[in-house]
């Protein structure tokens, strides 16, 4: 059992996570308002408590995380985490969900999700602030995994089993043509192996190539990839202007492109693999009260008819 003088205090974690966010003690001090001294006695004392050492100091050249530190650095962040969310429910007598709140989201979801959860989460919750982040599956996983994220809405590809993961609707691939198309219908699904032959334009926005790939091959088909795109946006583009076809998950309204021709959704008669929109967390972080609400949030306003 720790005695007074090593006890852990949460200014001493929230200076620790302030080191490590920035890089230099300098610069942790500068954030929080406080002297480079006070910063660097908080994490020594930290450190002394723990028996570990978290950071490897560089003269001149700020401080690193030790392995230790690295391991030990997520749960500072859940800890703090979970404090704020204490204050705030104690503060509002258990009635109000309060603090911030980081958002996580894979790009091509953004658009379709976002605005709607950032019309109606505010009026509901006003005290809860909400920060969004945008990045690969990779990036989004290893915010999770740290801390620096608390959910995050993707697909449910290529998350990884340290993250686990709660439904919000499900997706079926469409086809996506040149308005004016050969292969273009006014109605009715297409079948996959009439594009045997045709050229394709590939998202490189993994893991929509892996996914897209798979559905394809399922009906026999072998992409002949003729250009990639590293945008939403680019790949309509280029699809519209005679590229080559491409699949996609969501469906804009309207039809139209930057570049100008329109486009046609095409809906697909095989038998194909659906994707699930889902809100992700790690599995080794215990929720805050903001979190939980926002999930049952989500739940609500984006059901499986979205």
């Amino acid at each position: 059992m720790p005695t007074a003088s090593s006890r852990i205090t949460l200014r001493q974690l929230e200076y620790a996570l302030a080191v490590a966010d920035d890089g230099t003690m300098s610069g942790a001090a500068e954030q929080l308002n406080v002297s480079q001294a006070a910063v660097s006695m908080a994490v020594a004392d930290l450190e002394r408590a723990l028996g570990v050492q978290l950071f490897m100091r560089r003269k001149a050249k700020g401080v690193t995380l030790t392995d230790v530190g690295r391991t030990v650095l997520p749960e500072i962040r859940r800890l703090l985490a979970h404090a704020d969310d204490l204050h705030s429910m104690v503060q509002g007598l258990g009635q109000s969900v309060e603090g911030t709140l980081t958002l996580g989201c894979y790009p091509p979801l953004t658009p379709f999700v976002v605005p709607r959860i950032l019309s109606t989460f505010p009026r509901r919750h006003p005290l809860v602030d909400i920060k969004l982040f945008e990045g690969s599956v990779d990036e989004l996983r290893q915010r999770l995994l740290d801390g620096r994220c608390e959910v995050a809405l993707m697909y449910e590809t290529g998350i990884g089993p340290a993250v686990a993961t709660t439904r919000l609707y499900t997706l079926r691939p469409y086809v996506i043509l040149p308005a004016d198309h050969q292969l273009a219908r006014e109605s009715g699904p297409m079948l996959l192996a009439d594009l045997r032959d045709e050229p394709m334009v590939m998202p490189d926005m993994p893991p929509s190539e892996d996914l897209y790939r798979e559905v394809l091959r399922g009906a026999g088909v072998e992409p002949k990839v003729s250009f990639r795109a590293t945008t939403a946006e680019a790949l309509r583009s280029l699809v519209a202007c005679g590229v080559g076809y491409s699949l996609v998950l969501q469906r804009p309204s309207p039809a139209t492109t930057y570049a100008g021709p329109p486009l046609k959704y095409q809906e697909i008669a095989d038998d194909i693999r659906c994707v699930d929109v889902v809100l992700a967390q790690a599995k080794a972080a215990r929720l805050t009260h903001r979190a939980r609400t926002f999930i049952d949030f989500c739940r609500e306003v984006l059901p499986p008819s979205a």
